[in-house]
């Protein structure tokens, strides 16, 4: 009995210091998001400094994310773009319960090669650029040269998010350059002249020239405030209500290390 009581206190430590002891034994498991990505690696150093719990961030995408979150396969998925309908039934299906929790703020900055004397695209000419109607910067007041548009692959929240509010939903020309994550975007669009590409604002530095849309940069005032037009909250969705280690890790942005964190990525704080 004496042995029996031992086992099942242990137990019980290990469910209130992980929420189960399969998270205890395993660690926290993250996937997703390439955009979302430097936020939970971030959280995931401090978070395993301060509680010597391990967390592993994987970075397939935001779509991947959802389906490892439906199959069970991780703890947290990080998306750039809200859950889809189709997501949400087939995780009904599984019995999974996905819940959302917005860890920071973006805006989808548009980027164009430093030598670019463009400094400004309304809505309109960037969907006239990604769509194909534009091929020649002289169209939009730019010098007579080739526009070169750079996009996501289609597994990308960013590139959904992208294609909804720059786009309406609008195919994007055949001839653009795929690539597979923020820092190859900025990569390729830093060594093309012509490029065009977006990104998450927080992958923003001088390498690439940002642009403003509508007039208006993307900054932390300006998407926080909603004035900049492509601006999107990001996510942590959860199967369930977090508890444990899980549940302390998802409050990390509302925590004053947390949003320092934020902040220090580039990206802006909800809280």
């Amino acid at each position: 009995m004496r042995k029996t009581g031992m086992v099942l206190l242990l137990l019980g430590l290990l469910i209130a210091w992980g929420g189960s002891s399969e998270v205890f034994a395993k660690g926290i498991v993250i996937d997703g998001s390439t955009t979302v990505g430097p936020i939970s690696k971030s959280f995931a150093a401090f978070f395993m400094k301060k509680y010597n719990v391990p967390v592993t961030v994987s970075e397939s995408g935001s779509g991947n994310g959802a389906k490892s979150l439906i199959n069970g396969s991780c703890d947290i998925a990080d998306m750039s773009r809200a859950m889809k309908p189709q997501e949400l039934e087939a995780a009904k299906a599984k019995g999974i319960k996905p819940v959302a929790h917005v860890a920071a703020l973006d805006g989808i900055a548009m980027v164009v090669h430093p030598s670019n004397p463009v400094r400004s695209l309304t809505i309109a000419q960037i969907a006239d650029i990604y769509t194909g109607k534009v091929r020649n910067w002289r169209q939009v007041g730019g010098p007579n040269f080739p526009v070169v548009v750079i996009q996501r692959e289609s597994n990308s929240g960013t590139q959904e998010t992208f294609r909804e509010l720059a786009l309406n939903k609008r195919k994007v020309v055949r001839s653009a350059e795929t690539q597979a994550s923020n820092g190859a975007v900025k990569n390729r669009v830093s060594q093309t002249p012509g490029a065009i590409g977006f990104l998450g604002l927080g992958y923003v530095d001088s390498s690439v020239k940002p642009i403003a849309v509508n007039k208006v940069m993307a900054s932390t005032a300006t998407v926080k405030d909603g004035t900049y037009p492509l601006s999107r909250p990001l996510y942590m969705y959860t199967n369930g209500k977090p508890a444990g280690m899980v549940g302390k890790f998802i409050n990390l942005p509302k925590t004053p290390e947390g949003k320092k964190i934020i902040q220090e990525l580039g990206f802006i704080s909800k809280y």
